[in-house]
């Protein structure tokens, strides 16, 4: 049975008796938290980020990745009013276009922009949050429609592994990483981390209780901390829940993901995870090794290229994931809760890896380095 409130299902008109609705049902945190991360960010009332400048952008951005349903809802919003020329507008334009289409382009003065034309530290994380988290959603209703037997045509170049950052060294002079690599990395953010003590009682306890509370990455996002809880709450929903595809097939989408928009850092937390879990780190690395502009699938087992095949070509912008390739899955073991799995665990690194990479970079870390 779908939620009383979503969204997803009213667009990718899901019956509730379907195979589809009961997998969705089963993964139940996920369904329920990524309908929150809505709710959350297009109900806040602030003055930094008005909710109709929010919901014209959000049209904006769907109408990138061809999800036609949903720049429609977003345009239809009863808040909806047309963004203008001014510099305010302008910029924030420009920065939802360079993070749906090429996210590794984003550069630190990007940022510093932004705040020079009068958006809030907390304005500037809500902003990134709200064009990932369009990636993240269109992606999703792409995947429910293909689950349905509906197939977009928005997307139609290849799949191949994007670029990456080359340059040595980070905006602070820290060694920076310049090849895709399993090992532990350092992040460091391009907008100042909000201080701890700087949180109250109970949002101090809610870092703790996320383990958040000694990451830069995370107090940065907790200037919003409400769309934070809601994405961390739809993280765990995706990835740590039992049953359907194995974790270390999750893991590995991510990864794949993470080659697609050139996310060194996220690629090496999920690939380490990834040959964790299936012990086939010589194929993880194989992954992690394709160069720019070649195939991610290469060289892997059928039911690794069939998952990497299909991850790639939804990560695309316009995602470009097809029927056959549903059915490749299928023919490879995977129900339909399996494959709702590996879009989801797919659809929410098109949000991780454009928050990590518009708002700070990786660095290799004191005790990693000589």
């Amino acid at each position: 049975m779908t939620q009383p409130n979503d969204l997803l299902a009213e667009l990718a008109n899901i019956d509730p008796a379907s195979e589809l609705a009961q997998a969705r049902a089963t993964r139940d945190a996920a369904t329920r938290h990524a309908q929150g991360s809505y709710e959350v960010l297009f109900s806040q009332q602030e003055s930094d980020f008005p909710l109709g400048e929010r919901v014209a952008l959000a049209a904006q951005v769907a109408d990138w990745h061809g999800a036609e349903p949903l720049r429609a809802h977003y345009a239809a919003h009863s808040a909806f009013q047309p963004l203008n020329d001014t510099a305010r507008h302008q910029l924030a334009r420009d920065f939802a276009q360079r993070l749906t289409f090429e996210p590794v382009a984003a550069a630190p003065d990007h940022l510093q922009a932004l705040r020079d034309a009068g958006w809030s530290e907390r304005g500037v994380v809500t902003l990134a949050q709200l064009v990932a988290f369009i990636s993240f959603q269109s992606r999703l209703l792409t995947g429910l429609r293909l689950l349905q037997g509906e197939e977009s045509h928005a997307g139609t170049h290849s799949a191949v592994a994007g670029r990456w950052h080359t340059a040595d060294r980070t905006a602070s002079g820290q060694i920076a990483l310049t090849a895709f690599t399993q090992d532990e990395l350092g992040w460091e953010p391009w907008l100042a981390a909000k201080p701890l003590a700087e949180f109250n009682a109970d949002e101090q306890a809610l870092l703790a209780r996320f383990g958040h509370s000694d990451s830069d990455y995370f107090r940065l996002l907790a200037r919003n901390q409400p769309v934070l809880e809601q994405r961390t709450l739809t993280d765990k929903g995706i990835f740590y829940t039992p049953g359907g595809l194995s974790r270390a097939e999750r893991e590995l989408a991510a990864t794949v993901v993470s080659k697609i928009n050139g996310c060194i850092y996220c690629a090496s937390v999920h690939a380490r995870k990834a040959s964790q879990l299936s012990k086939e780190n010589d194929a993880v690395q194989k992954l992690l090794n394709v160069a720019p502009g070649a195939v991610l699938s290469h060289g892997q087992s059928p039911r690794w290229a069939a998952d990497i095949d299909f991850a790639a070509s939804l990560s695309i912008t316009p995602p470009a994931a097809r029927l056959s390739q549903l059915q490749a899955l299928r023919e490879q073991g995977l129900d339909t809760l399996a494959q709702l799995d590996l879009i989801q665990s797919t659809a929410f690194f098109a949000w991780a890896n454009r928050l990590m990479l518009t708002l700070g970079e990786p660095f290799l870390p004191s005790d990693a380095q000589g």
